[in-house]
């Protein structure tokens, strides 16, 4: 190379530095002020999906609880770890077992990534469920948001079902017997058809059994349905409606706030500030956006400090604590008492009084509810307002202790008289399908909603009645499944008083 040749190749080196240099103090400079971090949100694929400001009312942790950030960030962890267990499982009812075995025992900190998995799909289907109780009693469905409330319960089914595939997947006793009992709940239809005298020309229980299960035991095509469903069509689908969820927040306007989040704000801030440094803090902003702040750094630390915690708890908890694993799955001797997965020990309670209106009726019923409540409530008041003020915190209270009592009365008499089965020998079954204890709850819910309408003439009022007394009878089925069920689905206070083997 010549030196005319070589020196411009220096000059094109130092003008290249010199550019990127300049580049790196321009971008410095576009990033210092509010608008340019703004512009900065709005070009970056990863934080486009944030509004480019955040009301500072929307970030206390007492408001939201960062229940959907954790949900998020739980499926995230459960997507890695499952990629991991992926390497060495096989879905297979010869191998399926001893290769969970291998996990355990033999890859190296395989323990701990199963564990992981397992406590992380637990704790998902936790934090969906109080999402969703967290956006219900904030009326944060209303105001053009309802269609996001839809993509909301449908995640709640995807999260449900993703866990209950990934239940059967062990191949033991309790994934084997849990997965029969809520295949026996799905394919409960029969129980109409039966009633009808139309099983033989029909018969949907048993077609909705097949094509769950593949055939009406839990074999090998169940396992391989299962594994498909919980490592491809679940997954998928939960993406896309996580990232529809998502782009709907940002497109509704960001997390919900009420209309008078800047007065509260301005309360809290008066223990803090005199009236005249608050006064000036106050003066030259918009009255709209002095407690807005930009999303980048403010959300995304707030963001990463949830996920941290979230990921703390989650490891503390696998390592105190290992996934249950019993003996291999053997269709030859039942588990007693063999009880469904937690998230399931409700409809099981039901579905023990009448499998139709258990397994089918009811929770099609709450279903359909549910997705109908932005449209039924179409009052605009108390947008983001925790339980629409002081009279919805009345009648949620109420509420709450009027199903309490109810459920709790119902149950008691269920266990110390028996019902309609154990009155007559052979009762008609529409008649134990239409007059049993879910039913009777299902309707005393409903009485009490209507109630509460015609007292209030509030769609707002009737629906926060409906849907506490609903939770109020999830959480109490659920404990009773958990912890009083023992053989033959019995009452026993104790496991100790349970009958010997």
């Amino acid at each position: 190379m010549s030196e005319s040749g070589f020196q411009i190749l220096v000059n094109n080196i130092k003008a290249t530095l010199s550019s990127l240099l300049n580049r790196g103090s321009r971008l410095r400079q576009f990033r210092s002020t509010e608008r340019d971090r703004s512009r900065a949100i709005s070009r970056n694929f990863f934080l486009h999906i944030h509004s480019a400001r955040i009301h500072k009312y929307s970030l206390q942790p007492s408001y939201t609880m960062g229940l959907g950030l954790i949900s998020f960030f739980l499926f995230l962890i459960l997507t890695f770890t499952g990629i991991l267990l992926m390497f060495y499982y096989t879905p297979s009812i010869e191998r399926a077992y001893a290769s969970i075995l291998d996990i355990t025992h033999v890859v190296v900190a395989g323990r701990f990534i199963r564990n992981i998995h397992r406590w992380a799909a637990h704790g998902m289907v936790l934090s969906v469920i109080l999402h969703m109780v967290r956006v219900f009693y904030t009326g944060s469905y209303k105001r053009n948001r309802g269609f996001n409330w839809i993509i909301g319960i449908a995640l709640l089914l995807c999260t449900l079902l993703l866990s209950f595939s990934g239940y059967l997947l062990p191949w033991d006793q309790l994934a084997f017997w849990a997965v029969t009992i809520g295949s026996n709940i799905a394919g409960s239809a029969s129980e109409l058809t039966e009633a009808l005298g139309l099983s033989g020309i029909i018969d949907p229980g048993r077609i909705i059994k097949n094509l769950l299960i593949g055939g009406s035991t839990v074999e090998q095509p169940a396992l391989i349905r299962f594994y498909l469903l919980h490592i491809i069509f679940l997954p998928l689908l939960s993406i896309v409606l996580i990232g529809v969820h998502f782009w709907r927040i940002r497109k509704d306007g960001g997390l919900s706030r009420p209309d008078n989040a800047d007065l509260v704000l301005d309360e809290a801030e008066k223990k803090y500030l005199v009236q005249d440094n608050l006064d000036k803090n106050i003066a030259g902003k918009a009255l709209d956006n002095r407690h807005s702040m930009l999303s980048w750094p403010s959300a995304l630390w707030a963001e990463g400090a949830v996920f941290v915690l979230t990921l703390a708890v989650l490891l503390l908890i696998a390592y105190f604590y290992d996934a249950p694993l019993k003996e291999m799955a053997n269709p030859s001797v039942p588990e007693n008492p063999a009880k469904s997965p937690w998230y399931f020990l409700g409809l099981q309670e039901l579905v023990s009084y009448s499998a139709f209106a258990g397994g089918i009726a009811i929770p099609f019923m709450l279903i359909v509810a549910l997705i109908s409540i932005p449209f039924l409530d179409r009052e605009d008041t108390d947008f983001g307002s925790w339980f629409a003020g002081k009279a919805g915190k009345r009648v949620t209270l109420n509420s709450l202790i009027y199903a309490l009592v109810i459920t709790l009365g119902i149950i008691a008499f269920t266990i110390q008289a028996g019902w309609i089965r154990d009155w007559f020998d052979s009762p008609p079954q529409l008649i134990v399908i239409l007059f049993n204890p879910a039913t009777v709850l299902t309707f005393a819910y409903m009485a009490w909603a209507i109630y509460i309408l015609r007292k209030t003439a509030s769609t707002r009022m009737s629906a926060l009645a409906l849907f506490s007394c609903c939770l109020v009878g999830f959480i109490i089925l659920t404990v009773l499944g958990m912890w009083f069920r023992g053989p033959d689905w019995q009452f026993f206070w104790l496991p100790s008083q349970w009958p010997p083997h």
